[in-house]
């Protein structure tokens, strides 16, 4: 699990080719490693992966081919820029929301307004997912946690504030950038409960 409060700015550092799928190294920028392990998680624009291999300065992850689909990282570039977070531990605050890192769909940026020091952003999303979009509610963008301003039939408005904007890969983000999306996981759990008749 993560918490959505991106820890640092890192970059697609190599893609290799393995069976079929995908090796990715990420450089990692600030993101402090002296204690990561073999096999631990840690979330690249919203997406939980492995760590295979790492160094000081970067770590690999093998990436399914079902990964590449559904989300951004089988497009992006050597060296755009990604959101890492590792994973949450027991001692850690939740200072955002609770995120899976199971990204749900891919949406896009359709404007950025300026609104005094902070940032207005349009996306569009996955018809799919929109009926899990509530106002006031939590969603990732990229790993980030957010809180939705505004949510129609065709998408959602978020605002950033300086810092937000300033400490992820949103400061490279122009509109119409694909981005990953996971919807609050309270809300899968709601609709689950609510279309299940019968338990018994």
């Amino acid at each position: 699990m993560f918490t959505g409060l991106i820890q640092a700015v890192g970059r697609i550092a190599s893609r290799e080719a393995r069976g079929g799928d995908l090796r990715l190294g990420i450089a990692v920028g600030a993101l402090r490693m002296d204690d990561v392990q073999l096999g631990e998680s840690i979330a690249v624009s919203g997406v939980c992966l492995t760590v295979v291999a790492f160094d000081a300065e970067k770590f690999f992850a093998d990436v399914s081919n079902e990964t590449l689909a559904l989300t951004t990282l089988g497009s992006l570039a050597d060296g755009a820029p990604v959101n890492l977070e590792r994973s949450l531990r027991a001692s850690d605050h939740l200072g955002g929301h609770l995120v899976a890192g199971h990204v749900d769909g891919v949406g896009a940026v359709e404007r950025i307004v300026e609104d005094g020091r902070s940032q207005r952003w349009r996306f569009a999303a996955p018809k799919a997912l929109l009926r899990y979009i509530a106002v006031k509610g939590s969603i990732a963008v990229d790993g980030v946690s957010l809180t939705v301003n505004s949510a129609d039939d065709r998408g959602f408005e978020v605002n950033l504030v300086p810092h937000t904007v300033a400490h992820t890969a949103f400061a490279a983000t122009t509109a119409g950038s694909p981005v990953n999306l996971e919807i609050d996981v309270v809300a899968r759990y709601v609709e689950r409960l609510a279309t299940t008749k019968d338990w018994t």
